[in-house]
Protein backbone atom coordinates (compact mmCIF):
# COMPACT_ATOMS: atom_id res chain seq x y z
CA UNK A 1 0.00 0.00 0.00
CA UNK A 2 1.49 3.02 -1.12
CA UNK A 3 1.48 6.19 1.73
CA UNK A 4 0.68 9.44 0.53
CA UNK A 5 2.64 12.23 2.82
CA UNK A 6 0.27 15.48 4.24
CA UNK A 7 2.55 18.25 1.90
CA UNK A 8 1.97 20.81 4.50
CA UNK A 9 4.29 18.17 6.64
CA UNK A 10 6.78 17.62 3.86
CA UNK A 11 7.12 21.56 3.68
CA UNK A 12 7.84 22.11 6.96
CA UNK A 13 10.12 19.53 7.44
CA UNK A 14 11.73 20.94 4.52
CA UNK A 15 12.19 24.30 5.80
CA UNK A 16 13.65 23.01 8.67
CA UNK A 17 16.25 21.30 7.29
CA UNK A 18 17.12 24.15 5.13
CA UNK A 19 17.37 27.28 7.11
CA UNK A 20 17.53 25.97 10.39
CA UNK A 21 14.61 27.01 12.01
CA UNK A 22 13.45 25.75 15.49
CA UNK A 23 11.52 23.08 15.93
CA UNK A 24 7.72 23.55 17.55
CA UNK A 25 7.08 22.45 20.72
CA UNK A 26 3.70 21.62 21.68
CA UNK A 27 4.58 22.33 25.00
CA UNK A 28 5.28 26.18 25.09
CA UNK A 29 6.58 25.54 28.70
CA UNK A 30 10.02 24.13 27.06
CA UNK A 31 10.09 27.69 24.65
CA UNK A 32 14.06 29.81 26.05
CA UNK A 33 12.04 32.91 27.48
CA UNK A 34 14.89 36.30 27.49
CA UNK A 35 15.61 36.79 31.10
CA UNK A 36 15.79 40.78 30.78
CA UNK A 37 11.89 41.55 29.90
CA UNK A 38 12.60 45.75 29.82
CA UNK A 39 13.45 47.41 26.76
CA UNK A 40 16.40 49.78 27.27
CA UNK A 41 15.93 53.16 25.68
CA UNK A 42 17.92 53.34 22.36
CA UNK A 43 20.16 56.38 23.91
CA UNK A 44 21.36 54.41 26.67
CA UNK A 45 23.40 51.55 24.56
CA UNK A 46 26.88 52.10 24.47
CA UNK A 47 26.05 55.60 26.61
CA UNK A 48 29.08 57.03 29.12
CA UNK A 49 27.86 57.79 31.99
CA UNK A 50 28.46 61.32 33.95
CA UNK A 51 28.04 62.13 38.07
CA UNK A 52 27.74 65.44 38.76
CA UNK A 53 27.92 66.46 42.37
CA UNK A 54 26.07 69.85 42.05
CA UNK A 55 27.86 71.17 45.34
CA UNK A 56 31.28 70.64 44.10
CA UNK A 57 31.21 70.32 40.46
CA UNK A 58 31.05 73.74 40.16
CA UNK A 59 32.78 77.13 42.52
CA UNK A 60 29.32 78.34 42.82
CA UNK A 61 27.88 75.02 43.22
CA UNK A 62 24.01 75.80 41.62
CA UNK A 63 22.32 74.44 38.46
CA UNK A 64 23.14 77.69 36.70
CA UNK A 65 26.68 77.30 36.74
CA UNK A 66 26.58 73.04 36.31
CA UNK A 67 24.65 74.58 32.49
CA UNK A 68 27.44 76.82 30.95
CA UNK A 69 29.87 73.57 31.53
CA UNK A 70 27.53 71.04 29.31
CA UNK A 71 28.80 72.09 25.78
CA UNK A 72 32.05 70.97 27.53
CA UNK A 73 30.85 67.33 28.51
CA UNK A 74 28.90 67.24 25.28
CA UNK A 75 32.80 67.72 23.77
CA UNK A 76 33.73 65.20 26.24
CA UNK A 77 31.86 62.23 25.11
CA UNK A 78 28.95 62.49 27.81
CA UNK A 79 25.58 60.81 26.73
CA UNK A 80 24.17 60.49 30.45
CA UNK A 81 23.84 62.92 33.27
CA UNK A 82 23.17 61.58 37.17
CA UNK A 83 22.31 64.33 39.22
CA UNK A 84 23.22 63.56 43.03
CA UNK A 85 19.56 64.07 45.40
CA UNK A 86 18.24 67.95 43.92
CA UNK A 87 15.75 68.01 46.87
CA UNK A 88 16.02 69.81 50.36
CA UNK A 89 18.15 68.36 53.07
CA UNK A 90 16.59 67.39 56.59
CA UNK A 91 18.12 69.56 59.38
CA UNK A 92 17.30 67.41 62.40
CA UNK A 93 20.55 64.97 63.20
CA UNK A 94 21.61 66.58 60.29
CA UNK A 95 25.70 65.51 59.22
CA UNK A 96 27.49 68.78 59.43
CA UNK A 97 26.51 72.15 58.83
CA UNK A 98 25.38 71.37 55.32
CA UNK A 99 23.93 68.12 55.87
CA UNK A 100 23.74 64.81 53.24
CA UNK A 101 21.77 65.39 50.21
CA UNK A 102 20.30 61.66 50.99
CA UNK A 103 18.48 62.92 53.75
CA UNK A 104 15.73 63.88 51.79
CA UNK A 105 13.20 66.86 53.57
CA UNK A 106 10.69 66.67 50.36
CA UNK A 107 10.59 64.27 47.75
CA UNK A 108 8.88 66.88 45.77
CA UNK A 109 10.96 70.04 46.35
CA UNK A 110 14.59 71.42 45.10
CA UNK A 111 17.53 72.54 47.37
CA UNK A 112 17.76 76.49 47.13
CA UNK A 113 21.44 76.00 47.74
CA UNK A 114 21.73 74.41 44.01
CA UNK A 115 18.85 77.24 42.67
CA UNK A 116 15.08 76.71 42.16
CA UNK A 117 13.22 74.84 40.17
CA UNK A 118 13.32 76.46 37.29
CA UNK A 119 17.03 76.57 36.84
CA UNK A 120 17.28 73.04 37.07
CA UNK A 121 14.66 72.90 33.89
CA UNK A 122 16.80 74.93 32.09
CA UNK A 123 19.51 73.05 33.43
CA UNK A 124 17.63 69.88 31.76
CA UNK A 125 16.80 71.47 28.48
CA UNK A 126 19.94 72.42 27.27
CA UNK A 127 21.12 69.04 28.35
CA UNK A 128 18.98 67.75 26.08
CA UNK A 129 18.99 70.36 23.31
CA UNK A 130 23.15 69.02 23.47
CA UNK A 131 21.58 65.40 22.86
CA UNK A 132 22.40 63.99 26.50
CA UNK A 133 19.76 62.34 29.16
CA UNK A 134 19.84 63.45 32.25
CA UNK A 135 18.90 61.22 35.37
CA UNK A 136 17.74 62.18 39.28
CA UNK A 137 19.27 60.71 42.10
CA UNK A 138 16.68 59.08 43.92
CA UNK A 139 16.83 57.87 48.17
CA UNK A 140 13.50 55.46 48.11
CA UNK A 141 14.95 53.58 51.24
CA UNK A 142 14.38 56.28 54.18
CA UNK A 143 13.84 59.88 54.69
CA UNK A 144 15.20 62.75 56.87
CA UNK A 145 13.91 62.69 60.34
CA UNK A 146 11.87 65.87 59.37
CA UNK A 147 10.06 64.89 56.69
CA UNK A 148 6.59 65.91 56.94
CA UNK A 149 5.81 62.30 56.37
CA UNK A 150 7.09 61.93 59.73
CA UNK A 151 3.96 63.34 61.04
CA UNK A 152 1.19 62.75 58.35
CA UNK A 153 1.88 59.20 58.19
CA UNK A 154 4.02 57.48 60.62
CA UNK A 155 3.00 54.10 59.82
CA UNK A 156 4.80 54.43 56.55
CA UNK A 157 8.09 54.14 58.69
CA UNK A 158 9.59 50.71 60.17
CA UNK A 159 9.55 50.72 64.39
CA UNK A 160 11.89 49.01 66.56
CA UNK A 161 10.82 46.85 69.58
CA UNK A 162 10.64 49.90 71.69
CA UNK A 163 8.09 51.20 68.84
CA UNK A 164 10.90 54.15 67.86
CA UNK A 165 11.59 54.68 64.57
CA UNK A 166 15.13 54.12 63.47
CA UNK A 167 17.87 54.13 60.93
CA UNK A 168 18.80 51.38 58.12
CA UNK A 169 19.94 48.68 60.17
CA UNK A 170 23.58 48.61 61.01
CA UNK A 171 24.52 51.58 59.51
CA UNK A 172 25.79 55.18 60.94
CA UNK A 173 23.24 56.43 58.50
CA UNK A 174 21.79 58.74 62.12
CA UNK A 175 20.52 61.53 59.77
CA UNK A 176 17.86 59.28 58.18
CA UNK A 177 14.96 56.97 58.90
CA UNK A 178 13.95 53.75 57.12
CA UNK A 179 10.63 53.52 55.17
CA UNK A 180 8.46 50.39 55.31
CA UNK A 181 7.05 49.31 51.78
CA UNK A 182 4.35 46.93 53.62
CA UNK A 183 2.55 49.74 53.19
CA UNK A 184 0.85 50.07 49.83
CA UNK A 185 0.00 53.88 50.67
CA UNK A 186 3.67 54.93 50.90
CA UNK A 187 4.15 52.85 47.10
CA UNK A 188 1.78 54.72 45.69
CA UNK A 189 3.40 58.25 47.26
CA UNK A 190 6.54 57.19 46.07
CA UNK A 191 5.49 55.61 42.60
CA UNK A 192 3.83 59.33 41.62
CA UNK A 193 7.12 61.27 43.35
CA UNK A 194 8.98 59.65 40.74
CA UNK A 195 6.71 59.89 37.89
CA UNK A 196 6.67 64.00 38.63
CA UNK A 197 10.19 63.96 38.18
CA UNK A 198 9.65 62.43 34.86
CA UNK A 199 6.34 64.07 33.76
CA UNK A 200 6.87 67.90 34.85
CA UNK A 201 10.69 68.52 35.42
CA UNK A 202 11.86 66.42 32.24
CA UNK A 203 14.17 64.21 33.91
CA UNK A 204 14.88 60.78 32.24
CA UNK A 205 15.38 58.15 34.62
CA UNK A 206 17.08 57.49 37.94
CA UNK A 207 19.54 56.03 39.47
CA UNK A 208 18.53 54.36 42.54
CA UNK A 209 20.49 54.73 46.34
CA UNK A 210 20.56 51.78 48.09
CA UNK A 211 18.45 50.17 45.29
CA UNK A 212 18.91 46.81 47.20
CA UNK A 213 17.15 47.80 50.25
CA UNK A 214 13.92 48.59 48.92
CA UNK A 215 11.64 45.24 47.87
CA UNK A 216 12.14 44.53 44.23
CA UNK A 217 8.28 44.07 43.32
CA UNK A 218 8.10 48.04 43.82
CA UNK A 219 10.30 48.84 41.85
CA UNK A 220 9.32 46.57 38.72
CA UNK A 221 6.24 48.25 39.16
CA UNK A 222 7.93 51.54 39.59
CA UNK A 223 9.66 50.79 36.02
CA UNK A 224 6.80 49.93 34.15
CA UNK A 225 4.41 52.91 34.84
CA UNK A 226 7.71 55.16 34.54
CA UNK A 227 7.72 53.45 30.77
CA UNK A 228 4.21 54.20 30.21
CA UNK A 229 5.18 58.35 30.53
CA UNK A 230 8.62 57.51 28.25
CA UNK A 231 11.65 55.03 27.81
CA UNK A 232 13.48 55.67 31.09
CA UNK A 233 16.82 54.43 32.03
CA UNK A 234 17.30 53.09 35.18
CA UNK A 235 20.43 52.38 37.49
CA UNK A 236 20.59 50.46 40.57
CA UNK A 237 23.08 51.38 43.42
CA UNK A 238 23.26 47.54 43.86
CA UNK A 239 25.16 44.79 42.59
CA UNK A 240 22.53 41.72 42.30
CA UNK A 241 21.13 40.21 38.86
CA UNK A 242 17.50 39.99 39.95
CA UNK A 243 17.16 44.01 39.47
CA UNK A 244 17.82 43.27 35.77
CA UNK A 245 14.62 41.70 34.83
CA UNK A 246 11.86 43.92 34.71
CA UNK A 247 13.24 46.91 37.14
CA UNK A 248 16.92 48.34 36.03
CA UNK A 249 18.73 49.10 33.12
CA UNK A 250 22.08 48.91 34.47
CA UNK A 251 23.83 47.95 38.05
CA UNK A 252 27.05 48.81 39.81
CA UNK A 253 30.30 46.93 39.43
CA UNK A 254 31.60 47.30 42.43
CA UNK A 255 33.54 43.96 42.15
CA UNK A 256 35.13 45.36 39.61
CA UNK A 257 36.16 48.39 40.83
CA UNK A 258 37.29 46.39 44.23
CA UNK A 259 39.35 44.31 41.88
CA UNK A 260 40.95 46.42 39.98
CA UNK A 261 41.48 48.43 43.34
CA UNK A 262 43.60 45.49 44.70
CA UNK A 263 45.25 44.91 41.27
CA UNK A 264 46.46 48.82 41.72
CA UNK A 265 47.44 48.45 45.40
CA UNK A 266 49.88 45.71 44.58
CA UNK A 267 47.67 43.67 46.93
CA UNK A 268 46.51 41.45 44.15
CA UNK A 269 47.58 40.39 40.48
CA UNK A 270 45.38 41.36 37.12
CA UNK A 271 43.97 37.36 37.94
CA UNK A 272 42.07 39.33 40.74
CA UNK A 273 39.67 40.23 37.64
CA UNK A 274 38.85 36.82 36.60
CA UNK A 275 35.91 36.47 39.36
CA UNK A 276 34.20 39.66 37.70
CA UNK A 277 34.22 38.65 34.26
CA UNK A 278 33.61 35.17 35.11
CA UNK A 279 30.35 35.77 36.65
CA UNK A 280 29.43 38.78 34.34
CA UNK A 281 29.95 36.25 31.03
CA UNK A 282 28.63 33.50 32.62
CA UNK A 283 25.73 33.94 35.54
CA UNK A 284 24.51 37.67 34.65
CA UNK A 285 22.09 37.50 31.62
CA UNK A 286 23.76 39.28 28.77
CA UNK A 287 21.28 42.58 28.19
CA UNK A 288 22.58 43.66 32.20
CA UNK A 289 24.35 46.71 31.99
CA UNK A 290 27.13 47.00 34.39
CA UNK A 291 28.45 50.26 35.78
CA UNK A 292 32.21 50.51 35.76
CA UNK A 293 33.91 53.54 37.60
CA UNK A 294 37.44 54.77 39.39
CA UNK A 295 35.71 56.74 41.05
CA UNK A 296 32.48 58.17 42.86
CA UNK A 297 30.80 60.28 45.19
CA UNK A 298 31.07 57.82 48.19
CA UNK A 299 34.89 56.53 46.97
CA UNK A 300 36.12 60.29 46.80
CA UNK A 301 34.64 61.14 50.25
CA UNK A 302 35.37 58.17 52.10
CA UNK A 303 38.21 56.20 50.58
CA UNK A 304 40.06 59.33 48.69
CA UNK A 305 40.17 60.80 45.43
CA UNK A 306 40.69 58.31 42.29
CA UNK A 307 44.44 59.61 42.21
CA UNK A 308 45.08 58.37 45.94
CA UNK A 309 43.54 54.80 44.82
CA UNK A 310 44.77 53.92 41.89
CA UNK A 311 48.22 56.23 42.09
CA UNK A 312 50.17 54.95 38.99
CA UNK A 313 47.59 53.02 37.51
CA UNK A 314 45.08 55.25 37.39
CA UNK A 315 45.23 56.26 33.51
CA UNK A 316 44.82 52.33 32.89
CA UNK A 317 42.28 52.43 34.96
CA UNK A 318 40.09 54.86 33.05
CA UNK A 319 40.91 52.92 29.84
CA UNK A 320 39.70 49.66 30.99
CA UNK A 321 36.49 50.40 32.61
CA UNK A 322 35.70 52.15 28.75
CA UNK A 323 36.80 49.07 26.97
CA UNK A 324 35.28 46.48 28.84
CA UNK A 325 31.90 45.14 28.28
CA UNK A 326 29.62 47.70 30.80
CA UNK A 327 28.75 51.43 31.51
CA UNK A 328 31.64 53.89 32.21
CA UNK A 329 31.52 56.53 34.38
CA UNK A 330 33.53 59.64 34.82
CA UNK A 331 32.59 61.48 38.46
CA UNK A 332 32.68 65.29 39.13
CA UNK A 333 35.93 65.79 36.44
Amino acid sequence: MTRVLNPTVVCLVLLVSMFGLPAVYANEVLMPEPYVQIEHPEWSRNAVLYQINTRQFTAEGTFKAATAELPRLKKLGVDILWLMPVQEIGEKNRKGKLGSPYSIRDYYSVNSEFGSLESLKTFIGKAHELGMYVILDWVANHTAWDNPMVESHPEWYKRDWKGNFHSPLWTDWADVITLDYTQPDLRRYMTDAMKYWVEEVGMDGFRCDVAGLVPLDFWNNVRAELDDIRPVFMLAEWETRDLHAHAFDASYAWSWHDALHDIAKGKADISALNGFHFNDENAWPREAMRLLFTSNHDKNAWDGTQTEAFGDALESAIVLSFVSRGIPMIYNG
